[in-house]
This record gives C-alpha cells, structure tokens and sequence, in this order.
C-alpha cells in the first residue's frame, strides 16, 4: 500500500509539473510602436521586413510575426508546409491561387485594413502588395518555409549580386 501512495504522487508530481510547463507561455501585449523591425528572412523577396511578436518562426510551435512590404512588392507563387493566416493591418495585399504570380488574374483578392487570409498547407498562391506598400500579422504553427513553384523564383537561389 505504501509503494501504491508514493508511485501516485510520483505521477501526481509529474502531471502538476507537465502541466506547469505547458503553460509556461508567458503573455504578449505589444503596441505596434515597439516592433523591432529587421530584415525579412531570405527566404522571401528583398526589401521585406519583419518584426518577431511572439514565438519561433523557424522553429515548431505557435508563432506570430509582422511583415512590411514596400510598394508593389511581390511574392511569386508558393506553398507552405504548415497552414498560413495573414491579417492585413496596413495598406492593401492581394492574394491570388495558382502556380504563377498574375497581377491580372480574375480569381485575385485585394485586402484592405483588416482583411484576413487562410492559406491551406501546399496550396500554390502569391502575393503583392498595394502601391502605398502594406503591413500584414502572419501567424500559425512554424516552422515556416516557402516552397516556390519555379525554383528560379526563390531568393535563396539567386546568384550573389544579382537582382
């Protein structure tokens, strides 16, 4: 009977310390005046920036960022290994489906302020930004990575010095 009491509370124990480290999470409130903004990943275009709200982005788990887009930017046509949610927050993006970016394209959706967007995991889509560029909350379970259709399309793959 004494074994039986010490091995409960040996699994007692354990659950009250896997459930303490579950959610040891702390809290995020951050305005957006405080972004520490850097430059985006390589993985997307040049001339993107990014701000870290809350998470890893690389690494697995839940993770939020903000990403800045200058005028026009656009981002050839690509899937992600994990679901992608995007709100927009400033400016206007719009978002089409397909294996290549088409700014003509019939199917195209143009977000403004508070738009929001799902994109499925291995859904081909792209993306470009407004002529007053445009700021976007990215969110979802990392890690994040873009798969390009055409892998000539991936900045990862340009030749250094080459635009």
């Amino acid at each position: 009977m004494k074994k039986l009491s010490t091995l409960s509370l040996i699994v007692l124990a354990c659950f009250c310390a896997a459930t303490v480290f579950a959610q040891a999470t702390p809290p995020v409130v951050s305005p957006v005046a405080d972004a520490k903004w850097g430059p985006a990943p390589p993985m997307l275009p040049p001339g993107a920036q990014i701000a870290v709200l809350s998470g890893n982005p690389m690494g697995t788990g839940a993770y939020a960022v903000r990403l800045r887009f200058p005028a026009n930017y656009a981002i050839p046509a690509h899937s992600h290994p994990t679901d992608e949610n995007v709100v927009v927050t400033n400016g206007s993006v719009t978002f089409g489906m397909g294996d290549k970016l088409s700014k003509t394209a019939p199917g195209n959706k143009t977000l403004n302020v508070g738009g929001y967007a799902l994109m499925p995991t291995g859904m081909n889509h792209y993306a470009f930004a407004g002529a007053s560029g445009a700021d976007i909350v990215l969110y979802g379970q990392g890690p994040v990575e873009f798969k390009y259709v055409n892998p000539a399309d991936d900045p990862r793959n340009a030749k250094p010095g080459a635009k």
